[in-house]
């Protein structure tokens, strides 16, 4: 039955059959703007995603990720809440910054803010920008930890500036040449987040590069190391490596450099990690891994603060590889795969002529046929022949489309002419 009986058959009836429905729910369905569909129509059938899922079965037992930094103890919400309607109440009936507030003249001390930001969720959103860069996966694997105990990290260029160290951000190694000043609270409890008045607390600091390997991708570089901080005066701590500026290569783009702040639960001794001064600058004795460091000591250390910055490479380098680190400078380039080519056509169709026998030929023929008619054009003294004032008015005769069309732009200086 064609479509235009079964629409009469309708009307005479008042309304479709179960199989005349059938009928046409299939004539619907069967095609779809003139295309036949095959297999499941679209929100049926299953997607690419659901098919790889169900293929890569992966137990979430297994890859669930673990927490190995420090708990924190907070108060009850009736006691923040407490806290917070107090200060509101404080700030609304302070008369001054009313009156600020209403001349004008009301300044927000941006300190308080970073440390309130830092004490609520700044070190929780440090844990999402390092996971975003993919910090805890190549250095912890399948661990991570939230940072509990803030660092200020900051490069001094001169006595006035600085470079400071934030979320990712970019310096340069010509900034980084020296050991940057680093401080934090050493009598900081990690868990309750306030300050220790008795003992002594010990702390260790890290810096490597999980990305200045090249042969083995699991190592990292170390940078610096300094164990048995006390109390957090760094330069009271047992220097066990000297630092080491970034070097990224040229061609590799950005490199992370990583600073990891532990917890000590005492005294260590971690002499077995040692780089002597002889071997400073040896970068094979500064092979290391994060990962394995942490399982030989997990009993005694636990990672506490995070920070970490990218690296590329600039002109200082060049003397830094070959004074320093008296190595030749390794210069990388990427080697791009050559462009897929169908089988020459003898008709190609909707392409131009020209352009389509240029893909099949050595492009350092391309390259010189167009340089040679640069310079067929160019006097030696007085230059290249001035320009048509009006191209477009100049009419084009007797040559073929793709030529008229090659013509006009060697006229407006567009296209291919403009690589030389």
């Amino acid at each position: 039955m064609s479509f235009s009986n079964l629409l009469m058959k309708t009307g005479a009836n008042g309304g479709l059959r179960s199989s005349q429905t059938a009928a046409l729910a299939l004539l619907n369905v069967s095609a779809r703007q003139g295309h036949t569909l095959r297999g499941k129509p679209p929100g049926v059938a299953r997607t690419l995603e659901q098919r790889l899922r169900d293929e890569n079965v992966i137990d979430p037992e297994v890859t669930a990720r673990i927490n190995i930094g420090f708990p924190q103890l907070k108060p009850s919400r009736s006691a923040q809440l407490k806290e917070r309607l107090e200060h509101l109440k404080a700030q609304r009936s302070s008369k001054e910054l009313e009156q600020l507030a209403r001349s004008n003249k009301l300044v927000i001390d941006l300190e308080k803010v970073q440390q309130a930001y830092v004490q609520t969720t700044g070190q929780h959103d440090l844990r999402l920008l390092a996971d975003h860069y993919g910090i805890f996966e190549h250095l912890f694997g399948s661990a991570y930890f939230v940072p509990r105990v803030p660092l200020t990290i900051r490069y001094e260029l001169d006595a006035n500036t600085s470079s400071p160290v934030y979320n990712g951000n970019v310096i340069k190694p010509v900034e980084a040449l020296k050991a940057p000043v680093v401080s934090f609270d050493g009598q900081l409890d990690p868990i309750t987040g306030k300050t220790a008045t008795e003992g002594d607390s010990y702390w260790t600091l890290l810096l490597t590069n999980p990305d200045a390997h090249y042969t083995n991708g699991e190592a990292e570089c170390l940078h610096w190391f300094i164990s048995n901080i006390p109390n957090g005066k760094l330069n009271e701590g047992e220097v066990l490596a000297e630092y080491l500026p970034p070097f990224p290569p040229k061609g590799v783009g950005y490199q992370r450099m990583v600073f990891v702040l532990y917890k000590q639960t005492a005294r260590l001794d971690l002499s077995a990690h040692k780089v002597d001064d002889k071997d400073h600058v040896n970068l094979e004795k500064r092979n290391f891994s994060t990962l394995q460091f942490y399982r030989q000591h997990q009993d005694k250390l636990t990672p506490a603060g995070l920070a970490f910055y990218q690296s590329n490479w600039d002109e200082s380098l060049t003397a830094f590889y070959h004074n320093v680190l008296q190595l030749k400078e390794p210069v990388f380039e990427y080697d791009f795969l050559k462009p897929y080519l169908a089988d020459q056509k003898f008709f190609p169709l909707k392409q131009a002529f020209n352009l389509y026998m240029d893909k099949h030929r050595d492009i350092k023929q391309v390259n010189k046929e167009y340089l040679q008619r640069k310079l067929a054009q160019t006097h030696p003294f007085d230059g290249p022949e001035p320009a048509l004032r009006f191209p477009n008015a100049h009419p084009i005769r007797d040559v073929p489309s793709w030529l008229r069309t090659e013509i006009r732009k060697r006229r407006l200086g567009t296209g291919r002419v403009q690589d030389y």
